[in-house]
């Protein structure tokens, strides 16, 4: 007990704390104020809201500047004026600070590119995004937001004391986004849509090798192609050598080596510069705490711990694929590395009228089996219905060798494969006994027309 005035003392000050750093009177110092002591109009006024954005007296400290830039619009404190403002706002925080900030920090670098605040402002917009980052389960909006403007800043100012934190940035983001198409590709697996699962897996390893579980993708992307047929014997042994290849420190690795010897196709060595970054990454790899894996399920922010520490990220947005069950059509363009058509679509404006009066579908190559000719009216209905035996005239021809169905996304299971024979069945009996019901029918309807005209007395004359 006579600890308890102590304690009572203890919390009273930290209240008091709470309650002045509220208030605006701790004071939070400005990362970069002019120090240059003058007694200008312009520059007292840049002092004062300097003063009030260390005091979160931000409104204030807005409005202080807003004189500033409205009435000395030549001022040298100007820019520095502009780049304060949105600084309050990124200080302010909240969903709607933070978008009042990001406008003014795109204002700033449209209106003064080539100062060396330009790159600050273009850091702070992939901070803004990076912070409100979520879980790689929930929507992925301001992880891809983050990607570009990290990207942006890595492309546009190279050279800038913040690229090394924004290419560490740009990593943990990758992480992220690639976590969201791993957990996606999961679900399709484990609900049996290989080739949907396949599809995600195969752009998301193209999109992003320095993923923490690339090396699992892959062993999972080979399964998937084996579950396919034999048709993707190929792609999975590529998926398989590639995972030799670049991932040998992966715990798939010998069993990947067992499934080329096993395919017959030759085991790759292991390439040295991937071997390096695999160790150095296993080397350095930083543990979850305790505390902070038991508090994950009441965080909205992602866990980055496995993101890569070396390595370049990808420079380059991540665009659709088209998944390899898909039937490539004729003349159509061929798919890029990564599965990504990469032709564009090109919009012009049509001079001549007469083309478009020859060509009414406006199609530079329709398909040649486009509009099937109309069936005559005197051609039998076993012609007619397009049997895989008879022309059009109704002569026999050999039959033609089918294409092997593609995979599906939806495979039917057992059970459903047995109901389906067995309304099939089913059918087939129930049009076999209307057949012979009306092949019976036939002989005695003719009898009785025979009868009834015999029983009919002539026609008097």
């Amino acid at each position: 007990m006579k600890y308890l005035p102590i304690i009572q003392k203890v919390v009273m000050m930290a209240a008091l704390a709470a309650l002045l750093s509220s208030c605006g009177i701790r004071r939070h110092k400005y990362a970069d104020p002019i120090t240059k002591n003058t007694q200008q109009p312009d520059k007292v006024l840049f002092d004062r809201a300097i003063h009030d954005i260390e005091h979160s007296r931000y409104e204030i400290a807005r409005l202080t500047l807003q004189t500033l830039i409205n009435t000395y619009d030549s001022s040298e404190y100007l820019a520095k004026a502009k780049l304060a403002i949105a600084d309050s706002w990124y200080r302010e925080g909240g969903a709607h600070g933070l978008a009042q900030a990001e406008a003014e920090y795109k204002d700033f670098e449209l209106f003064y590119p080539n100062m060396e605040e330009a790159a600050e402002a273009q850091e702070r917009v992939c901070d803004i995004h990076y912070r409100q980052m979520e879980k790689p389960d929930r929507d992925p909006l301001h992880a891809i937001r983050a990607e570009d403007e990290c990207r942006q800043l890595l492309l546009q100012y190279p050279n800038s004391k913040f690229a090394p934190e924004t290419q560490q940035k740009l990593r943990e983001v990758q992480e992220v986004l690639a976590a969201h198409e791993y957990a996606a590709a999961l679900f399709y697996h484990h609900k049996g849509s290989f080739p949907a699962a396949a599809n995600r897996l195969s752009g998301m390893v193209n999109q992003y090798p320095l993923f923490s579980h690339a090396d699992d993708a892959l062993w999972l992307l080979g399964d998937s192609y084996n579950r396919m047929g034999d048709r993707f014997e190929d792609r999975a042994a590529d998926a398989y050598s590639r995972l030799v290849k670049e991932y040998p420190l992966s715990e798939h690795a010998d069993a990947a080596k067992s499934k080329l010897e096993a395919m017959k196709r030759p085991v790759p060595e292991a390439d040295p510069v991937a071997y390096a970054r695999m160790k150095y990454e296993l080397e350095n790899h930083t543990n979850e705490k305790l505390v902070t894996r038991a508090l994950d399920m009441f965080r909205t922010r992602p866990d980055t711990t496995g993101a890569a520490k070396s390595g370049t990220p990808t420079m380059t947005a991540m665009r659709p694929t088209i998944p390899a069950s898909v039937p490539q059509v004729p003349g159509a363009a061929a798919p890029g590395a990564n599965g990504s058509v990469t032709s564009d679509v090109a919009v012009s404006t049509v001079s001549d009228t007469k083309e478009l009066d020859s060509r009414p579908d406006a199609r530079a190559n329709p398909p040649a089996n486009a509009a099937a000719p109309s069936t005559p009216a005197n051609v039998s209905s076993t012609a007619a219905s397009g049997s895989p035996n008879t022309d059009a005239s109704g002569n026999a021809h050999p039959a033609v060798a089918t294409q092997q169905p593609y995979a599906t996304n939806h495979p039917l299971s057992e059970k459903d494969r047995k109901r389906a024979m067995k309304k099939a069945q089913e059918a087939a009996k129930k049009k076999r006994k209307e057949e012979m019901k009306h092949h019976s029918a036939q002989p005695a309807a003719a009898q009785s027309d025979a009868q009834t005209q015999a029983q009919t007395p002539p026609p008097q004359k």
